[in-house]
């Protein structure tokens, strides 16, 4: 569950495809958020810090060639 008192702002990836598998993030004041544009109402998988968003990034990254 997530604790923000508002729902971020979310933003489509420049890294997502214009057809499917489109991701959405929103900057966080300590991190981000991602989720899937197709699938919002499942809600968002939050990174409560610029490390873990870079982490995940470079195995996402790593895990799509």
């Amino acid at each position: 569950m997530n604790s923000f008192a508002d729902t971020p702002t979310f933003r489509k990836s420049t890294y997502s495809s214009t057809d499917r598998d489109c991701v959405e993030i929103a900057d966080l004041p300590t991190g981000a958020a991602v989720r899937d544009t197709q699938h919002r109402d499942l809600g968002y998988l939050t990174f409560a810090d610029s490390s873990e968003w870079r982490a995940f990034l470079a195995v996402a990254r790593r895990d799509s060639l």
